[in-house]
């Protein structure tokens, strides 16, 4: 998978932050290459997916992102859940699987709440390469 490559080569890039990397694809073509930067800017909402949605929203003039397919290396959270099914983000495909805070499949799944969710949702795409990333960075930490 090319763009999920892209998003862990982003993850790489988390300095300091949990390594989540995300890219928005649309027809093919790359509109935004993200990694986390929560620490960095000492902001809650500098997740790999919002600051995507963000350069991706730019990009096209839009908000909506119809037609858009988000690769991103964890399974997105509730607060990026929820931006990703408001901005209309057709295909989401994860690698690692987030059993605390897992928006779509392992804790909750908002498209069951969201009226009209066409929402597509695939994850465990390149599992072991995020795990590892993920395993890494907490080993560190302890």
């Amino acid at each position: 998978m090319e763009f999920m490559k892209l998003a862990i080569e982003q993850a790489q890039k988390a300095d300091g932050d949990i390594p989540v990397g995300a890219v928005i694809v649309k027809d093919g073509k790359v509109l935004a290459t993200t990694f986390n930067t929560r620490e960095k800017d000492n902001d809650i909402t500098s997740h790999a997916e919002i600051i995507a949605i963000r350069e991706a929203e730019k990009f096209l003039g839009n908000w909506r992102l119809d037609g858009c397919e988000l690769y991103v290396t964890l399974e997105p959270c509730p607060m990026c859940g929820w931006a990703i099914l408001q901005s209309r983000i057709k295909s989401v495909y994860f690698g690692s699987y987030d059993t605390n805070y897992g928006a779509f499949s392992s804790r909750i799944d908002l498209r069951t709440i969201m009226i009209g969710s066409k929402l597509n949702v695939y994850g465990g795409i390149m599992e072991e390469e995020c795990d590892a990333l993920l395993a890494e960075f907490f080993k560190t930490l302890r």
